[in-house]
């Protein structure tokens, strides 16, 4: 269960309210990007892979089948992103905001995310399968058949939220608010919550699954 005290640490971006545009073509592998913004840009298929992303602003850019595996994304903004298929596969987010993104199947599996903040948006089939997430929250968004299995959630929190069909399988949990997760469904995985917080209605709710989960016959 979470302790008394503890809740995710919020990440603090300051970025100026104008940042130089980005016109350098096709994003780069191992690239080096600091301080700019990348506004209304069609970065489809593109290949970033090992790119730094420092204190830069991504406004309303398509992500289709962007390939960003273990790039770095540091003090920066996401926002009104949107896309299918984006790989970010053992990359690495640390104080970031993500605003209203609109995500379909993006890979973040193996993945470090530390103060991450994803507020508004929805975001289906996301797969975090043994990423490590410490002090990050989900406020006000929709997640759909999100995949965490073997995943490492530290101080997670649930604002305001629908997780639908989430899969916990062989997860570890620790410090994890789930009471602000409405509805709260969870496909696989019922044996890893311990370590998570959840508030006495959603016990409830949740009463059926754990019940087959554990064998047990409820009976009149």
């Amino acid at each position: 269960m979470a302790r008394n005290g503890w809740a995710p640490q919020r990440p603090e971006v300051r970025l100026p309210s104008a940042l130089p545009a980005y016109d350098g073509g096709a994003l780069e592998r191992d690239g080096d990007y600091d301080g700019l913004e990348f506004a209304g840009l069609d970065l489809a298929g593109q290949d970033g892979g090992g790119a730094r992303f420092l204190d830069c602003r991504l406004v309303r850019c398509g992500l289709d089948g962007v390939r960003l595996p273990a790039a770095r994304v540091l003090d920066s903004v996401l926002d009104g992103v949107r896309g299918v298929g984006a790989e970010l596969g053992g990359a690495l987010l640390r104080d970031v905001e993500v605003h209203e993104a609109r995500l379909g199947g993006v890979q973040l599996h193996g993945a470090v995310l530390e103060r991450v903040l994803f507020r508004g948006g929805k975001i289906d089939y996301a797969n975090f399968r043994a990423a490590r997430l410490r002090d990050v929250v989900f406020e006000g968004c929709v997640l759909s058949d999100v995949d965490f299995g073997a995943a490492e959630l530290t101080r997670v929190a649930f604002v305001d939220c629908a997780l639908v069909r989430a899969d916990l399988t062989a997860a570890r949990l620790l410090d994890v608010d789930l009471r602000g997760a409405a509805p709260l469904e969870v496909s696989a995985g019922l044996d890893r919550l311990s370590g998570a917080t959840v508030t006495p209605l959603q016990l409830i709710d949740l009463a059926p699954a754990l019940a087959e989960h554990l064998g047990l016959r409820v009976e009149p």
